[in-house]
């Protein structure tokens, strides 16, 4: 059999020696055309995944977990069978390991292996150091996910967290089809997914990327999700993007989304007292951070409310838009988090606190710092031409100092003072939240209404998906001056970048955090680089976090 190494896969990019023995995409092999992937993990047990390409209704699959690469040391065998039931998907939990280390395994299937893949259990005790690497909102439409090409090459990543858009689930003729046609990337199925056949066919998609096989086979995937993996904006009793019409029961459709997810991503199963929606986990490295995974969308989200044509009719003034925030975006009971969502969240705060470790890390799907719309007017920017008419654009909302999206938290106020009013009342003031869905980079300051800092908020820009401002039509320059815009308006933004997709790369110690923001040169091709555009070090200060006054390239 034959791999292509990832030095094929990511032509420009510096080969890393420790991993350069790695063969990591199988070719000409229709077994395992989707790859392999491993995640979850805690210190003594992870997740291995795969899919066989067959015909056949079920087909045994046997697997190996190693201690080396070559297969020399093999801790851990098995078989299981899988069938047309669960799209011939394998999920393996392997247990009894050792904790912080690595292993290598690989399946086989009537004969043939699949790629070797390499993974890496969770630490217990003293821990140097741990690099996450932060990513959401790849978008198959937009281009490759050269993002996840390059974590695959880095060696300073331990874990990748992705919160959320791991997929979208538009049509072919929907947003990105131009450059979908371009490509040859366009969505299948060609219709908006709305069947659990819709979604595992979407999901079998993403992962033929050849950066995301990459990346699934070099490190553990530690995983929430946003809107998109069902539909655009979803709450508790609907979505925006779901119309009960032509599109059935939103139960029936979320219930296979949720399935499809299950099926395809290298997560475990719910546990015994948990439903299939309640999609948050712990994860502890060592004595050095606690991460919490957040449900934001289906649990208790109340829905979203839109800055709709008779908002903008309605809104007139300042005093307009006070009492637009305060009696309608405001409302008491508006919920982001469930119940148990936020009593899960306050035993790993307190535990963490209580074993003194030094971060407490949430992985949050949306947008949490508050961020108003600067009035773009006084600045002499004006929407693009083509905008239509009636649309609740950026100058519209800038004139009146509006939130500028109301789906984030800033659209759940209540919501977002009772979730630090909770944390604060633990003694935890010291939030290190990693945020993807906005297609931009972030460095935020967190504080509650009364000015108490709650932390940090670092969030990442998308891996395809482009920036909003570009999106809506504004030229690269224009964008940029929004971007500084945003940062002298809001005194939570310390610094924005909506022209880039990428990554970034959070490298915790015991003394700081620092934060690579790391940009693509472009996901319109294979042959790409990859750039350090920006520099953050986060360090504790008063019992909250803060970021160093300087920062570098």
């Amino acid at each position: 059999m034959s791999f292509i190494s990832r030095r094929d896969v990511v032509r420009g990019l510096a080969s890393v020696p420790v991993l350069a023995q790695m063969p990591m995409v199988l070719a000409n092999n229709t077994d395992f055309q989707h790859g392999v992937a491993s995640g979850d993990p805690d210190q003594q047990s992870i997740v291995l995944w795969t899919r066989v390409t067959t015909l056949a209704a079920e087909v045994p699959v046997q697997w190996e977990l190693s201690e080396d690469p070559a297969f020399k040391a093999i801790v851990a065998r098995g078989e299981v069978v899988t069938n047309h039931y669960r799209d011939h998907t394998v999920k393996v939990l392997v247990k009894d390991l050792k904790p912080g280390k690595h292993y290598w395994y690989r399946f086989q299937a009537d004969g043939q292996l699949s790629p070797i893949g390499r993974t890496k259990t969770l630490p217990t005790g003293s821990v140097d150091k741990v690099g996450i690497a932060l990513v959401s909102c790849s978008n198959f439409a937009f281009g490759y996910f050269n993002a996840y090409a390059a974590i695959a090459e880095s060696d300073a990543v331990d874990v990748v967290l992705h919160t959320g858009d791991y997929l979208y689930e538009y049509g072919a003729d929907g947003w990105g089809a131009e450059t979908a046609k371009t490509l040859n990337r366009e969505h299948l199925p060609r219709h908006e997914i709305v069947s659990l056949a819709d979604y595992r066919q979407r999901h079998a998609q993403y992962k033929t990327d050849i950066g995301s096989q990459a990346m699934h086979a070099n490190h553990p995937l530690i995983a929430l999700w946003d809107d998109h993996e069902s539909a655009n904006n979803p709450w508790v009793g609907g979505a925006q993007n779901h119309q009960p019409d032509s599109e059935g029961d939103w139960r029936a459709r979320r219930s296979a989304a949720v399935q499809a997810y299950y099926e395809w991503m290298p997560v475990r199963e719910p546990g015994l007292t948990q439903s299939a929606i309640e999609f948050w986990r712990r994860y502890d490295f060592g004595g050095l951070a606690t991460l919490v995974t957040m449900e934001s969308r289906h649990t208790a989200r109340a829905r979203q409310i839109e800055y709709s044509v008779d908002v903008m009719r309605t809104v007139q003034s300042l005093d307009d838009a006070r009492e637009f925030e305060q009696n309608t975006i405001n409302q008491p009971d508006r919920r982001m988090l469930s119940e148990s969502m936020e009593t899960f969240l306050e035993e790993a705060l307190t535990d963490s606190v209580a074993h003194q470790r030094p971060w407490r890390v949430l992985g949050n799907a949306i947008p949490m710092a508050k961020v108003r719309t600067p009035n773009l007017t006084q600045a002499g920017i004006s929407m693009p031409k083509g905008t239509p008419e009636g649309y609740p654009d950026f100058v519209w909302k800038g004139q009146y100092d509006l939130p500028i999206y109301l789906d984030t938290w800033d659209g759940y106020a209540w919501a977002r003072n009772r979730f630090y009013e909770r944390c604060a009342n633990l003694g935890v003031r010291d939030l290190l939240v990693l945020t993807g869905d906005s297609h931009s980079f972030w460095a935020n300051s967190l504080y509650n209404d009364d000015g108490q800092p709650m932390g940090v908020e670092i969030g990442t820009a998308g891996v395809s998906s482009p920036g909003d401002f570009v999106g809506q039509g504004f030229d690269n320059s224009t964008a940029e001056v929004l971007d500084r815009l945003l940062e002298k308006h809001n005194p939570e933004v310390r610094w924005t970048d909506n022209l880039h997709q990428g990554y970034v790369l959070v490298t915790l110690t015991a003394e700081q955090a620092t934060v690579d923001y790391m940009a693509v040169t472009t996901v319109l091709s294979q042959d790409f680089s990859v750039e350090k555009i920006r520099q953050e070090v986060v360090v504790p200060q008063n019992g909250s976090l803060t970021f160093k006054p300087s920062n570098r390239r």
